[in-house]
């Protein structure tokens, strides 16, 4: 224990003593400290905004279109139109396992939304419950989604965007409980969504859109075929196989090649997890080599200093071996030293990068960039590089200066 506090006392008067060559030292060391840090944090912000900005339209679903038959099959011609009913949908719920979640969505475009003089003609979808969860749209505080209910009883309620409730009710205006009309039949404001980000959509901006439940479409618009048809698996790696099952049911109800793609559309989104995977591979891996080569030029500059340093000591370390010091001990005092300018070299780069961190969450950036964050893999992957390059920097001209002769040091 004294050993250690004496070459800590040794250490920080060497650093005193040659100020300038410490200082150029341990900048490099505290660049290279700050760069990983920052580097790797804004990589999690920015996977983190893009995550969060694609599943805006919702996690682990697809959109299914019925299209027409695009080749003959079992007798029947090409160009045949399929169309799906609210029925088909709960067919394909017993039939694919791997679904968790499926909704019908109807739609209707051009009917007015109007209360008093302000009118719009937004998107109109009849849907049932599970969609919300499905499409990540959430109420409000004090509203609510639509429900079992409301489709058992085809109640004339209505949940609208938060966008289509400013420009009905004004901006957050409270519109629970009031009363809008859909072309001419009132119907009661349940629910306004909480704002999200959505970057995509296939009919349009969740915030600008009226959900209506299914029954209740249907009933007033005549409608009886969906216009498309939304699931959700758990796991994206099952999202091919899920298709597959998809195209092999509906074919055999309605007797088409399960090969035939032109059949159904489908819009997988788990696509976009793919995409968010690699580029978060891509993106924190060139980042980290940035970083771990600023490191390692840091640590190249350390260990030319180290050999300065044996050189100038010299005659100190041939005193010391004159005396009885062993080698052992004077490669473990080299080694202590480089690693306590290591030491705090990395301590004053971690508050740097955690002050600068702190400086850009606090600014209206985090649409563009995310907010970035300093994480545990961050910290451990910086000590461990920080650690090996310390060891290597200090430990081969400790080395030499235990290796020195007695006589040729006390010469010097």
């Amino acid at each position: 224990m004294r050993y250690l506090r004496d070459t800590f006392l040794d250490v920080l008067s060497y650093m005193r003593q040659y100020k300038s060559r410490t200082l150029m030292t341990m900048f490099g060391i505290v660049w290279g400290t700050m760069t990983v840090i920052l580097l790797l944090s804004f990589g999690v912000g920015v996977r983190k905004m893009l995550s969060k900005s694609m599943h805006g339209i919702g996690e682990g679903i697809a959109i299914v279109w019925p299209n027409a038959t695009s080749i003959p099959f079992a007798g029947y011609g090409r160009d045949r139109r399929i169309r799906l009913t609210d029925a088909d949908i709960e067919y394909l719920r017993t039939e694919v396992r791997d679904i968790e979640r499926i909704s019908p969505e109807f739609s209707r475009w051009g009917t007015a939304i109007r209360l008093g003089d302000k009118v719009n003609k937004p998107n109109i979808t009849g849907i049932i419950p599970e969609y919300g969860v499905m499409r990540n749209i959430w109420p409000e505080q004090g509203g609510r989604w639509l429900n079992d209910l409301d489709i058992e009883k085809r109640r004339r309620v209505v949940f609208i965007g938060n966008r289509l409730r400013d420009f009905l009710f004004g901006a957050n205006a409270d519109a629970i409980g009031r009363y809008v009309y859909v072309g001419d039949i009132p119907f009661l404001v349940v629910g306004v969504m909480k704002e999200k980000i959505q970057d995509s959509s296939y009919n349009q901006r969740d915030r600008d859109r009226a959900f209506i439940p299914m029954t209740t479409f249907k009933s007033i618009f005549g409608a009886h075929y969906v216009d498309n048809l939304v699931y959700q698996i758990n796991d994206p790696r099952l999202s091919e196989r899920v298709q597959t099952q998809v195209y092999a049911a509906l074919a055999k109800k309605f007797i088409f090649d399960p090969k035939d793609k032109e059949t159904l559309n489908i819009w997988d989104t788990t696509e976009f997890d793919e995409f968010i995977f690699y580029f978060n591979i891509g993106f924190n891996g060139f980042m980290g080599l940035i970083g771990i080569i600023t490191l390692v030029v840091g640590g190249i500059g350390l260990a030319n200093i180290m050999y300065v340093v044996v050189q100038e000591r010299t005659s100190e370390i041939g005193i010391r071996r004159a005396v009885g010091a062993k080698r052992r001990v004077i490669l473990r005092g080299f080694v202590a030293e480089s690693f306590i300018i290591i030491g705090f070299s990395a301590l004053f780069g971690l508050l740097l990068a955690v002050i600068i961190i702190a400086v850009v969450a606090s600014f209206p950036t985090q649409e563009y960039i995310g907010v970035p964050e300093l994480n545990l893999q961050v910290a451990i992957v910086t000590a461990l590089v920080l650690s090996t390059i310390g060891f290597l920097a200090g430990y081969f001209p400790a080395r030499r200066a235990s290796r020195l002769d007695v006589v040729d040091c006390l010469r010097y």
